[in-house]
């Protein structure tokens, strides 16, 4: 799994990614039965936006990550949440082994991963985690709507055309939140032997211009941010292309390929 993610770029991940609806809480812990006696590994998570509401339904979760700001930030939101049930484990996909010989056999009831799963190999990835598992757990691979600079609104469009002016080239880049993508996720899990579920949670919420604006920035490896005034400059573009709008609404459809272990 890539890190690169650190410094400014974690900053504004933290500030500007969405977050889950209880809603998907709820089809996490549906699907595999999660209750207070589970432990939830979360891998590839970022400053917590999965993990940390996740701790409120079981009895521990365990933050996965390869770059230390994430998880230094995801740490303190821990903290300041008062989420008492929370570990943090520098690491990626390739630590699963490890991570399997540390903790007991079939204890875990679901390795969960998010945005992250572009980086990692999913067929090696899905049959590593198979010790973890306890029987009705498995893996669960949850994408959290479209990029921004993909949708099809005028305010996607907008953006798209600021971000390729910044950058000086097409944006095509999906980070495999696709079909495509998502068939490769429900192909690996079930070469590997879990019985496979899909759902998703749809809903609207307001997106600030800020956070559009921020969001891009959550996406690009530190050493490809812009300069500030680069970023400043970009943020006045996306402003006058929309308008003066401040505020549009987001259409975001969170996707759960669940992988099971038979009981």
């Amino acid at each position: 799994m890539a890190t690169g993610f650190g410094g400014e770029v974690a900053t504004y991940y933290a500030r500007h990614r969405r977050g889950y609806p209880p809603e998907v809480l709820d089809a996490l812990a549906a699907a595999f039965r999660l209750g207070a006696d589970d432990t939830v590994v979360d891998l590839g998570c970022g400053t917590g936006q999965l993990t940390i509401p996740l701790a409120d339904r079981v009895g521990a979760v365990i933050g996965m990550d390869p770059e230390p700001d994430m998880l230094a930030i995801a740490r303190r939101t821990a903290v300041d949440r008062g989420t008492a049930n929370a570990t943090w484990v520098l690491g990626g996909d390739s630590d699963v082994p490890a991570l399997s010989r540390l903790l007991s056999g079939g204890s875990v009831g679901a390795l969960t991963v998010a945005v992250a799963i572009h980086f990692m190999d999913r067929d090696t990835l899905s049959e590593a985690a198979r010790p973890l598992l306890r029987p009705g757990g498995g893996i669960a691979v949850v994408t959290n709507g479209e990029p921004l600079w993909t949708q099809d609104t005028e305010w996607s469009r907008a953006l798209r055309g600021c971000l390729e002016r910044m950058l000086g080239h097409p944006v095509m880049g999906r980070c495999q939140t696709d079909e495509a993508g998502r068939r490769r996720n429900r192909e690996a899990l079930v070469r590997a032997g879990y019985r496979y579920e899909e759902t998703s949670v749809r809903y609207d919420a307001p997106l600030t211009v800020d956070d559009m604006v921020g969001g891009v920035f959550s996406a690009m490896s530190a050493e490809h941010l812009p300069s500030s005034w680069q970023r400043a400059a970009f943020a006045a573009d996306v402003r006058d292309a929309l308008g003066g709008v401040e505020v549009v609404t987001e259409r975001v459809t969170v996707r759960l390929q669940c992988g099971i272990l038979g009981s």
